[in-house]
């Protein structure tokens, strides 16, 4: 059998879809965005036609980024009261249509994809991960693809390369160099997208632009040289993990259609 794997990066899309409910903070909000979930889920489902699925959670216990960097995600607003306390009621909805979910304490789950997507594609199987975070770009190859649910495309090599200028395999030393706002992850001072993409397609690694940073003339060579260890806990923060020890099979996660 071949596998397909669809990861759906839960409070990516929860969060989203709350946020377009009508209403203020509360339990009918909830219900709303329950119901549009779901909805979501199943389209998903309908789509991508996997054998195996999972919705990933955050654990709220706090992981390894924040124990390296304390301001990481500072000023990112908190999830709504209601919204927290119905998370379980999420988690209830996605199973009614066949999908588990999964949360591994003390770890996000962007590692959790990483990792099990990165497992499936080293058994030749295919990864389908639903989410708008661009930090899954670097995961990108022939086995593993990520899809954009709410503008319904598929944010493939050609789009990455014709949006941000750079490849797939190159996307952990761009947001080493950019940043990752969303997250608090600040990157390189002077060092915007283009600047970026340029100095990656010019010389080559994050390596091998920090080693010659004192030679690149500007604000921006100064920049590089003056922030090399903020750059480097950038890199640290913007790569996801690919090799943990879950204590998962596969077969937990076998996708039976028509539950409901």
């Amino acid at each position: 059998m071949n596998i397909k794997l669809l990861l759906v990066d839960a409070l990516n899309l929860i969060r989203r879809v709350y946020a377009a409910q009508p209403g203020d903070d509360g339990p009918e909000r909830v219900e709303g965005a329950i119901t549009a979930s779901r909805l979501s889920l199943q389209r998903a489902l309908r789509e991508a036609k996997p054998t195996h699925a999972i919705c990933v959670f955050d654990s709220k216990e706090p992981g390894w980024r924040l124990r390296l960097y304390a301001d990481y995600k500072a000023g990112r607003d908190p999830i709504p009261a209601a919204l927290e306390k119905g998370l379980k009621e999420f988690e209830e909805s996605f199973l009614k249509s066949g999908v588990s979910s999964f949360t591994f304490s003390g770890v996000e789950a962007d590692d959790v994809i990483a990792t099990l997507a990165t497992k499936v594609a080293a058994r030749g199987g295919n990864a389908v991960i639903l989410s708008t975070d661009k930090v899954f770009i670097q995961l990108l190859d022939d086995f593993i693809s990520l899809h954009d649910h709410f503008n319904d495309r598929d944010l493939d090599r050609s789009y990455i390369v014709g949006k941000f200028g750079v490849k797939p395999e190159q996307f952990i030393d761009f947001l080493a160099l950019v940043g990752d706002k969303t997250n608090n992850i600040n990157g390189v001072p002077s060092v915007g997208p283009k600047t970026a993409a340029r100095l990656l397609g010019e010389i080559g690694t994050f390596d091998d632009i920090l080693a010659v940073a004192h030679t690149i003339p500007g604000k921006v060579g100064a920049a590089i040289y003056g922030h090399k260890d903020e750059a480097l806990l950038s890199r640290s923060l913007v790569t996801l993990q690919r090799d943990l020890s879950l204590g998962v099979n596969l077969q937990d996660f076998r996708y039976i259609r028509n539950v409901d």
